[in-house]
Formats: structure tokens, C-alpha cells, sequence
């Protein structure tokens, strides 16, 4: 078993390292960080991983940064794949969205129960990064093909009928208010 944890952490780490000598801005600004320190990126990174997890846990704006991380990189990715001709990346991205809706709505119900529990926030960071994560089976993949897609096609004739239903009667509340407007008006005009 112990070896099993040994070697899992070596694969975490060997991928952390690859990525971490990716060359991007963060990046650069760990190897400017690794230079002027002596320390190991890995360590800077995993130390700065460490303070916003204690901060998720116990700090003021924990509720604003957790969502601030799930709102602002997926948002400017999907920015990106709107821009894109990659089709792939506009489904990864409306998948992430669809999610990350769905655990929103759920959210709602069940927030007042969830606040009281002090690791929440850090919970639902990792959670948004799983499926954020840039691997092919991330999280919001997962949910959308488990939950979600399966939920959505046995109910669809059904909602599609009811979404059908609603359209027609705004669309028939909208002539009737356009047309009481333009009597009323026509009315006015008379008496000026």
C-alpha cells in the first residue's frame, strides 16, 4: 500500500513538474520567484496551493474567491473557443457550463446546510478545478454524461412541449399588451 502512495505521488509529482515548466506568464513568474528564492517551483507552487486552501477554509472572502475561480478562467476559455474554428473546445466549454449551472441550481437548496461546514469552500474549489481540468474525462464530462444527459433525454419531448407551451403564450400575452398599447394610444391621440 505504501508503495502504491509512493508511486502515485512520484506520477503526481513528475506531472506537476511538466506542467510547471510549461512556458506561460504564471510560469515565468514562478521560474522568476524559483531564481531569486532558491526554491524549487514545485514547492513555491504547492506552498502557495497550500495558503489558499488554508484560506478557503477560514478566510473572509472565501465564498468570492472560490467562485472567482470558477467563473473567470472558464469564462476566458470559452471566450477563446468562441473565437476558435475548433468545434471540440466549444463543447468542452458549454459541457463546463451546463455543470457548473446545474451544481449552481443545486447549490441553492442546500447552501444554508453546506455554509456551516468549514471546509466547504475549498470542497467546491477543488470540485470546479476537476471539471475545469484539462484532461479529456475531466469532471463536467463526467457529471453531463452520468447525470445530467440521461436526466435531460428521458424528460425531453416533455420539456420541449412545455417550452413550446410558454413560448406560444408569451408570444399571444405580447400581441395582446402590443395591441391594448397601440389602442390606448390611438385613444390619446384622438383627444389631443
Amino acid at each position: 500500500m505504501a508503495a502504491a502512495v509512493q508511486q502515485k505521488w512520484e506520477q503526481t509529482k513528475e506531472c506537476l513538474e511538466k506542467f510547471l515548466d510549461e512556458r506561460n506568464t504564471f510560469t515565468d513568474l514562478l521560474k522568476k520567484v524559483e531564481e531569486k528564492t532558491g526554491v524549487k517551483r514545485l514547492y513555491i507552487f504547492l506552498g502557495c496551493v497550500g495558503l489558499l486552501s488554508i484560506y478557503l477554509i477560514i478566510g473572509y472572502w472565501a465564498q468570492l474567491l472560490c467562485n472567482f475561480i470558477g467563473f473567470v478562467y472558464p469564462a476566458y476559455a470559452s471566450i477563446k473557443a468562441i473565437e476558435s474554428t475548433n468545434k471540440d473546445d466549444d463543447t468542452k466549454w458549454l459541457t463546463y457550463w451546463v455543470v457548473f449551472a446545474y451544481f449552481s441550481l443545486n447549490e441553492f437548496f442546500v447552501d444554508i446546510l453546506l455554509s456551516w461546514f468549514p471546509i466547504y469552500w475549498l470542497a467546491k474549489c477543488v470540485f470546479l478545478l476537476w471539471c475545469m481540468a484539462p484532461i479529456k474525462e475531466n469532471g463536467s464530462q463526467r457529471i453531463y454524461k452520468k447525470t445530467i444527459k440521461p436526466f435531460i433525454t428521458a424528460r425531453q419531448k416533455g420539456i420541449d412541449a412545455t417550452l413550446t407551451d410558454l413560448k406560444n403564450e408569451a408570444t399571444d400575452a405580447l400581441g395582446s399588451a402590443t395591441s391594448a398599447v397601440a389602442e390606448k394610444v390611438a385613444e390619446s391621440a384622438k383627444l389631443d
